[in-house]
């Protein structure tokens, strides 16, 4: 790479960095769509849809208050703040036989175009229908709960539904219960401490990759240290120049953006097992010399032109097309971003898809401490003071929150979707497994299941009955169980437009123009320049004011997780 050409990258970059920090609009990242969030498992479940199969689920003698009034029809208005939602309540066998045991029939409302512009009118025009799916994430949350335009769950249930309080997962109880001691929101997707202890095929999406065939052809080396990294790098560069035609990528990342890149940031700290805190106080991961190492042998790989421009410029169109060539050779990179691209390899020849491998680790060796879905989840689910019904709305919001309701939403109906093998293993029928891979659409239109109704979807609950994922997907998701852990008490969450948020805010951004600086560097004295000029301005924005706060709401969100 021409020294030249380097510095316009550099420069193409910033300018990319500030335009993108600009107006851009707040969105969660892959790991939180729909098709990341749906544990796709060829897992079945039980349908125990008769009064003594769900009475085992129950502790002391709450009744489920659904059970009692499934004769009795309610409508209910279903706000989802995601604009491509479109599968209806009522077509398919499983919204017809959920409408069957409780009554309750859904009509959805999606946003026909911008998600925060719709849901913004239903707030300012108090016009929010009875049921709410919003991203937890997202500031109207607040503002609704604040507002009094929700009901408190805990009080519906105290009053209307006390088997709430049965299948209502105590540790997310907690974290999502407000200071005046109410929950007023319930999450999907999300797992607790309390999970991460109890099941071991929890997984992560952070992997390191390689490309199966060119890795076993040089040897299947070690990559785990600086030298052996660099040498495998070179080596298979060096043996395959070229993919069908095309130049080989020898290390690939996901895009840069504003902000910096993750699988140079925080996907590497997490493969380097540096720690989120020490000695009592949130830690500054970026600074830490684990990570200064390995950045400087991505710098001495580039300077050497195993960097190539593209991972520098290409966005995500750019590389899916890339990855669906196979001309990668290694990558840290989220595996349910190339799930697609994955098929399509091996489909076309099984030895050239993409395996998870041991990659890069600190000096010590240590193992990866590799994050899994948070405390947090995907969205919550409310019930707005719009609505007639409060009671019934509680105990569906109970039917769904069960193992009978997770059951039914996971599998659907045993007899039509599902049965039992002779090994007493709920089995999925053939022809239903089969319609499920290969015509999603059609598969939500027919039956409903997998969590196509994913607003209370319990990824924990379902690990009890799912199965393997087959391959070629199965290799990347069960490498990363012995190393998933939970980071819930480091997802801190700053006050917007605090002092605090401000400070972060400018750092973040000073990390997007330097981060590709660093690996772009034409020597190593250039680099350490860079950095501490870097680490100069950290500490000019006010690195001491942001970590005394993160310090104070980590040692907050242990307490509400019971891990102090």
């Amino acid at each position: 790479m021409k020294k030249q050409f380097k510095k316009g990258i550099v420069l193409l970059l910033a300018a990319t960095m500030v335009l993108s920090s600009v107006g851009c609009s707040k969105k969660k990242n892959d790991n939180n769509s729909k098709e990341n969030q749906t544990v796709t498992t060829e897992a079945t479940e039980t349908d125990a849809a008769t009064t003594e199969a769900t009475d085992t689920e129950q502790t002391g003698e709450a009744t489920p208050g659904w059970q009692e009034h499934a004769d009795e029809k309610v409508d209910f208005t279903w706000y989802i703040n995601f604009s491509w939602f479109t599968t209806p309540w009522g077509e398919n066998l499983v919204s017809k036989k959920i409408t069957e045991e409780t009554g309750c029939n859904i009509e959805f409302i999606v946003p026909a175009g911008n998600e925060a512009e719709k849901l913004n009118s239903l707030i300012a025009s108090d016009t929010l229908p009875d049921i709410l799916t919003i991203g937890w994430y997202e500031g109207q949350v607040n503002q609704i709960i604040e507002d009094g335009m929700v009901y408190a769950l805990d009080e519906l249930a105290k009053e209307y539904d006390p088997y709430w309080f049965t299948v209502a997962d105590e540790g997310r109880v907690g974290w999502f219960t407000k200071e005046d001691g109410h929950i007023y929101g319930y999450p999907n997707s999300s797992f607790s401490p309390a999970d991460y202890e109890k099941y071991d095929n929890i997984s992560s999406n952070q992997t390191f990759l390689v490309r199966k065939d060119i890795y076993e052809a040089i040897g299947s080396p070690d990559m785990t240290t600086p030298e052996g990294f660099k040498a495998a790098v070179k080596a298979a560069a060096e043996k395959f120049p070229e993919v069908n035609g095309q130049p080989l990528i020898p290390v690939g990342a996901h895009e840069f953006g504003a902000t910096g890149n993750v699988s140079f940031d925080q996907y590497l700290c997490n493969f380097l097992a540096i720690p989120y805190e020490k000695d009592g106080q949130y830690y500054d991961r970026y600074t830490d010399p684990e990570l200064v190492r390995w950045l400087k042998t991505f710098r001495e790989l580039c300077q050497d032109g195993y960097l190539v421009d593209d991972i520098f410029i290409d966005k995500r169109a750019q590389m899916e097309e890339k990855i669906a060539q196979g001309r990668y050779f290694c990558m840290l990179y989220q595996r349910t971003d190339l799930q697609d691209q994955e098929k399509i390899l091996y489909a076309n020849d099984p030895d050239s898809i993409y395996i998870a491998v041991d990659g890069p680790k600190n000096s010590k060796g240590d193992a990866y401490t590799l994050p899994g879905t948070g405390i947090n989840g995907w969205c919550v689910n409310m019930i707005s003071k719009n609505c007639k019904n409060p009671d019934r709305a509680i105990q569906l919001f109970s039917y769904l929150m069960s193992e009978h309701g997770q059951h039914m939403t996971w599998l659907g109906v045993e007899g039509e979707t599902w049965d039992y093998d002779a090994n007493g293993v709920e089995t999925m029928h053939d022809d239903v497994k089969e319609l499920c891979n290969t015509d999603r659409t059609a598969y939500d239109q027919k039956y409903g299941a997998d969590s196509t109704y994913w607003m209370f979807q319990d990824n924990a609950m379902a690990l009890k009955w799912a199965q393997p994922t087959p391959e070629p997907l199965g290799q990347m998701e069960r490498w990363t169980y012995p190393y998933v852990m939970t980071t819930s008490q480091y997802d801190i969450s700053l006050v917007a437009d605090s002092e605090e948020a401000d400070i972060k805010a400018k750092i973040d951004n000073e990390w997007g123009v330097v981060l590709p600086k660093l690996l772009l560097s034409g020597s190593e004295e250039e680099f350490d320049k860079i950095w501490n000029d870097f680490i100069q301005k950290r500490k000019d924005y006010g690195l001491d004011t942001l970590i005394e706060k993160q310090t104070e709401l980590m040692n907050e969100a242990k307490g509400k997780l019971g891990l102090q």
